[in-house]
């Protein structure tokens, strides 16, 4: 470590300790803290922020990085962690302090009122919150834009860096024109078996089960906890406490499951990040690369018949009634099942893309000021019946089912296609370095995660996502894997 950089190391210790009481409280206000507590505890929220920024927002931090930046003595890692805190320190020194502390806490209520507002059904509850908050992300990304930048670009920027609307509005284009015509495809065949799914499962047992696959996938509880939200989530302190949350409805068998499996591959992520980088900011490359990871475990092993050849007989023993009789065939069948639906987090991966795109659009309308929030019910309402052919019956199902605008996370949902994508170009290289099925066969997931480890989770935000897969294997993100592999593989479950 160089002279230099020591001189760094309390201001990221301080940085990390900050991080960790804000991931706290989110933790906490999400599965834990009682309904009235988060307008005192905003406050608090606020009063941390305000330190994290002054801790960032003075001469002397940036000399240091200015310094810092020219240096040629510092590792990989160092140099990473100095060109995150940097991008950091130049986006929130434009920011006004009070201006900072009063999103800060607007956020932190934020996410409350919108679940209140879920479980009532009452999308005028949330009107002023998110009115506010897109009012904020406006105001802070023009503070941050360059000339002739989009504000919505800027928020794009924050969740997977070069990425820009010209390359999303391609990417989603070839997604559509190729997707499209083999889900109509599908759409004239007959539907798979799915009844038991919406059986009886009771809360307990489910939770008792998820706890069986976090472990099975590789979760370790001794540096994790797992909790229930609203919407499920994961939030990490460093790379010893890593947090998970599901949910759980008693209609739904595999709602929960594919939760817990999601939520278990970030986790994982986290869990394998260098300890050079953890309790840094430079933990994290994107929320694409983050997704892929998410969704690689979710999809490109969870619904493989495969992965449930040595699990499937302990799920029939923990619901022996719902699935007397079900077997192995009928229940991999229903777990790939496509059909329009309502729910993005519980669509099957071949309507997961056009979820993604009904966001994508109205994100840019109301960033760029062509959408206000009192007309997003209808529009969306509108974009579903473009896209699925149906229109949600309520706001639960439609407009308030996401928690992500509450959080104020403009540009987060195109990161999910993208780590989709990504996934599939992963997983197809790596079949051509481990027998991927036998392991999946065995129950034997380690050889897995340590292939992620190595290629993927250790280096953090060391490598940006297009160097990671041109130092695996030789090319960038090519969404052409992802749409062969949906393509092959839908074309097999329905025999087009």
């Amino acid at each position: 470590m160089s002279e230099l950089f020591k001189q760094l190391r309390p201001i990221l210790e301080r940085n990390a300790a900050y991080h960790a009481a804000l991931s706290l409280f989110s933790w906490d206000n999400e599965t834990l803290a009682p309904e009235n507590a988060i307008e005192l505890t905003s406050h608090i929220i606020g009063t941390l922020s305000m330190e994290s920024y002054s801790l960032l927002v003075n001469d002397n931090v940036k000399s240091l990085l200015e310094q810092l930046s020219k240096a040629d003595d510092l590792t990989e890692s160092e140099t990473a962690i100095v060109r995150i805190l940097t991008k950091q320190q130049e986006d929130i020194w434009k920011i006004p302090p009070e201006e900072y502390r009063e999103y800060n806490e607007l956020s932190a209520i934020a996410s409350s009122i919108w679940a209140k507002a879920k479980e009532e059904n009452n999308f005028l509850s949330f009107v002023p919150s998110l009115k506010k908050i897109i009012s904020f992300q406006k105001k802070f990304a023009s503070y941050r834009k360059k000339e002739g930048q989009s504000l919505y670009n800027v928020l794009l920027n924050d969740y997977e860096e070069g990425i820009t609307t010209q390359f999303l509005d391609q990417f989603f284009d070839k997604l559509h024109t190729h997707l499209v015509p083999l889900i109509q495809r599908i759409g004239q065949k007959p539907q798979m078996e799915h009844a038991y799914n919406s059986f009886h499962y009771p809360k307990e047992k489910q939770e008792t089960f998820c706890r069986f696959l976090a472990e099975h996938i590789g979760f370790d509880f001794s540096r994790g906890v797992m909790a229930q939200s609203a919407h499920p989530f994961t939030d990490s302190l460093h790379n010893h406490d890593v947090r998970i949350t599901n949910h759980y409805y008693e209609d739904s068998l595999e709602s929960a499951i594919f939760s817990v499996i999601h939520e278990g591959g970030h986790a994982i992520y986290e869990m394998n990040i260098s300890d050079d980088l953890t309790l840094t900011p430079a933990t994290m490359v994107s929320m694409g690369v983050h997704e892929s990871q998410s969704r690689f475990f979710e999809n490109m092993l969870g619904r493989q018949i495969e992965f449930w050849k040595p699990i499937f007989p302990h799920l029939k023993e923990t619901y022996p009634e719902q699935l007397v009789n079900v077997t192995l065939d009928t229940f991999y069948h229903g777990i790939n099942l496509s059909q329009p639906s309502f729910i993005r987090t519980e669509a099957d991966e071949l309507t997961y893309p056009l979820h993604v795109m009904v966001r994508y659009e109205l994100e840019k309308q109301l960033i760029d000021g062509n959408l206000s929030v009192e007309e997003l019910p209808e529009v969306w309402n509108q974009k579903f019946k473009e896209y699925f052919g149906i229109i949600p019956p309520d706001a639960a199902n439609g407009v308030l089912q996401d928690v992500h605008w509450a959080n104020g996370a403009f540009g987060y949902f195109p990161s999910y296609v993208l780590g989709s994508a990504m996934a599939a170009q992963i997983y197809s290289y790596m079949e051509k370095h481990l027998p991927v099925k036998e392991l999946l066969e065995t129950g034997d997931l380690k050889p897995i995660r340590e292939f992620l480890a190595k290629h993927i989770h250790q280096y953090g935000a060391m490598r940006p996502m297009n160097r990671l897969l041109n130092d695996m294997m030789g090319e960038g993100l090519n969404v052409d894997y992802y749409i062969q592999y949906l393509t092959e593989k839908y074309s097999k479950l329905y025999s087009l």
